[in-house]
């Protein structure tokens, strides 16, 4: 799966100061994969992504420890009340539109292992709603899309912008979609990777902020036009979905508070919560993994001390910032559902005001 599509730092942007990962996404975190399912058509603008903890054989009946936090709670990640509870993570996360949870949910009980099944798993399927670009009725996506795009993870460079989950979705009133990025710190005398991978889809124009640089007050609808999403019926704000994860052996509640940290590097691009905005965070960390159907108990768990956390939740908050502004970069004009148009970010405007920004400064 090879991302050919521009990057922020291609356009002189480098978010923090933390190292990123050979590929500067989340499948720098050993042993994640990431797929994706593009739907192109009459009306048909969606698709899923597919993040897995692990190896295919082993997603169900082997667990990795996990968390998540609710910004604003205008979606849905279903699933994720027994996350809550029990903080184990098993089986794929999906991610794709508001229309297709219920098709995908289907495909997901069709194949997973009836041990599991039976094993206290319960399926992971986050949406933000494409419903601008896609038509609503279409019924694009299908139960045969789960196995699909489960066997279409693979580990390296990850495809970004308007593919996958993030074919129909729009950020800042900008194409925008799948974003990643990833960033690596050292605790205790170890190394470790934490990378980000983000559904995207919320926020007004004027709000955007790109490496602290207000450009959403720059670019006005002269330059490139505004959708008319918030003035049609229903006027859904958007949503987001953030998904962290890292090899730094955590427990859930620590998972947890890497996921709130993520919605502050949401914050800081400039996004508001707003009412009709789902805004969710999940983190896992591959550091344990554990039999979800053991009768003997887990053993040799490990787990960083909580006064050490700092340089993950800082890790957390840079990968997520440049995930998001990854997948406005990579993004490019389209147009779906009754022939309308979204354009991409204009790149040239970033690097005039990266420029601007750096004859500034004091020499």
């Amino acid at each position: 799966m090879t991302s050919v599509s521009p990057r922020i730092r291609d356009l002189g942007v480098a978010l923090g100061f933390l190292p990123t990962g050979p590929f500067n996404a989340i499948t720098d975190v050993p042993g994640v994969s990431v797929g994706h399912v593009s739907l192109r058509g009459e009306g048909v603008c969606t698709g899923v992504t597919s993040i897995l903890h692990g190896p295919r054989e082993e997603l169900w009946l082997r667990a990795c420890f996990g968390g998540s936090h609710v910004l604003n709670g205008y979606g849905q990640v279903v699933g994720r009340d027994w996350l809550s509870e029990s903080g184990l993570v098993n089986g794929p996360i999906l991610l794709t539109s508001y229309f297709g949870v219920g098709a995908l949910l289907q495909g997901l009980n069709a194949i997973c292992p009836d041990t599991a099944a039976h094993g206290y798993t319960h399926h992971l399927v986050a949406e933000t709603w494409d419903g601008w670009l896609n038509d609503p009725a279409s019924g694009a996506l299908r139960p045969e899309h789960a196995p699909e795009v489960i066997e279409a993870a693979t580990a390296g460079p990850v495809a970004e912008g308007c593919v996958g989950g993030g074919s129909g979705m729009c950020t800042y009133d900008f194409k925008a979609g799948i974003g990643t990025a990833s960033r690596r710190v050292s605790l205790l005398g170890q190394d470790y990777t934490l990378g980000v991978l983000v559904q995207s889809n919320f926020g007004d124009r004027r709000n955007l902020v790109v490496d602290g640089l207000p450009l959403g007050r720059e670019i006005g609808a002269d330059a490139v036009p505004v959708p008319e999403r918030k003035k049609v019926l229903p006027n859904e704000d958007g949503s987001i979905i953030i998904v962290v994860a890292t090899d730094a052996p955590l427990l859930p509640q620590q998972c947890t508070a890497l996921s709130r940290r993520a919605t502050l590097g949401l914050a800081r691009t400039g996004a508001m919560a707003n009412n009709g905005s789902g805004d969710f965070a999940l983190a896992f960390s591959t550091g344990n993994r554990v039999d979800v159907l053991a009768e003997q108990p887990w053993q040799d768990l490990q787990a960083l001390p909580q006064r050490q956390l700092d340089p993950l939740f800082h890790a957390t908050v840079e990968a997520t910032e440049e995930a998001i502004l990854n997948a406005l970069c990579a993004a490019t004009i389209t147009t779906g559902y009754k022939n309308r148009t979204v354009y991409n970010l204009p790149h040239d405007l970033v690097r005039d005001a990266v420029e601007r920004r750096g004859q500034a400064l004091p020499r």
